[in-house]
């Protein structure tokens, strides 16, 4: 049976993207179909108009239906923001048969156990992903069927958002009469468009940097090891601009694009920004030094606590393939030389390399998540022959 085109929607706080996917000769995926459109209404990747934001939903899907030649009905979601979290739960069982081997039944039993996370009546589970398995003491066992022992225990990274805030992201989308398959974190679909199978083994951090979000999502020992997401992205940045040097948040954003620079840099002298007259703002001039000290600090803040969250999670000495920077927020000047200085690690620009059809695109880690998003659909269609339930996917998706 043939598949059929995946659309992937992201509502950013900055722009609104979608993406639709479809199935090329080569059994590739391949974007056919791309529209973008400025949001409204989103602050924080979080919804606080729903009017507004579905301007940007409507507009985006249509551009991207249009391009492609494809009646959108259904799509994929991908979110953000900084109330998702993740945490790693152990569960552990007896093996029952007497001859202590491995049966399919414990390993269920124990996946089950693993998923049972106490958690706020607020908030639902997003994905679990199975990290390691262990047999009496035994760590990092991927098979244990099988295998003997007496006591079987299961690592699961469990990823969690408040379920209020994830409704009203969907409720946008169903505003404008299509049919939400699924919601998913947009650091996970990410980190499927961008890495490659030896940077997944040899330890990876992928960080996701957005107009209102930073979100982030690392392998460690062949698995999924860390997730989660901060309400701080590029929104900060301009904002901090824009109070600093008295200056519009519009000029500001303006600014920052064209002479933005993660680092300060010694050459700079003591040249300046002109600031031409506008209303309510004088005629004046800023310094350039000035102008990075505010991005550098509000930019190396935010990696840190990046780093401070994977550090929590024990995975930071075990990056050796480095830190994959994407998102809109990745191209800013000099950022992976300010990145591998906070880390100590080799950092990179992460542009999608595992679905085709954006190679002419400027700016291809800002689509990051949506195309990861359009992938992550079809390998779950192939598998299951239908598009939901999909979160029960995700295990077998990521780890190739």
């Amino acid at each position: 049976m043939a598949i059929p085109p995946i659309a992937a929607l992201e509502i950013g706080t900055t722009r609104t993207v979608a993406l639709i996917g479809e199935i090329d000769d080569d059994q590739r995926v391949t974007i056919t179909g791309r529209g973008v459109y400025p949001s409204t209404g989103v602050r924080k990747g979080q919804v606080v108009d729903l009017e507004l934001a579905k301007v940007g939903v409507e507009m985006a899907v249509r551009q991207a239906a249009d391009e492609s030649e494809v009646n959108v009905g259904q799509l994929l979601l991908a979110v953000n923001g900084g109330h998702i979290e993740a945490v790693t739960n152990r569960g552990s069982v007896p093996v029952r048969a007497r001859d202590h081997v491995v049966t399919r039944e414990d390993v269920e039993e124990v996946m089950e156990i693993a998923k049972a996370v106490n958690l706020p009546p607020e908030r639902d589970i997003m994905h679990t992903i199975s990290q390691s398995f262990s047999l009496d003491g035994q760590s990092g066992i991927v098979k244990p069927e099988g295998m003997q022992g007496a006591q079987l225990a299961l690592d699961m990274l469990v990823i969690h958002a408040v379920r209020n805030r994830i409704d009203n992201v969907r409720n946008v989308v169903q505003r404008v009469q299509l049919d939400v398959q699924d919601v998913t974190f947009g650091g996970l679909c990410a980190a499927l468009a961008v890495l490659t199978p030896e940077q997944k083994r040899n330890g990876v951090a992928v960080i996701d940097l957005g107009g209102g979000t930073t979100s982030f999502l690392a392998y460690a020992d062949n698995v999924m090891a860390a997730a989660g997401s901060l309400g701080i992205g590029g929104d900060h940045v301009t904002n901090d601009l824009a109070l600093a040097f008295n200056i519009p948040i519009a000029r500001a954003e303006e600014l920052k694009r064209r002479e933005g620079c993660a680092l300060v840099s010694a050459g700079i002298g003591l040249k300046r920004l002109a600031m031409p007259q506008e209303v309510g703002f004088p005629e004046r001039s800023i310094s350039l030094k000035a102008f990075h000290v505010v991005i550098n600090a509000r930019i190396e803040e935010t990696l840190r606590m990046v780093r401070g969250a994977l550090h929590d999670a024990g995975v930071l000495t075990k990056l050796s393939a480095g830190i994959v920077l994407t998102g809109g927020g990745a191209y800013l000047k000099r950022l992976p030389e300010l990145a591998q200085n906070v880390f100590g690690l080799p950092c990179m620009i992460g542009e999608p390399i595992n679905v085709a059809g954006l190679r002419e695109v400027e700016d291809g880690a800002a689509y990051a998540t949506t195309a990861g998003l359009t992938l992550y659909g079809f390998r779950t269609y192939r598998e299951s022959s239908l598009l939901q339930p999909l979160r029960e996917w995700w295990q077998g998706v990521f780890r190739r």
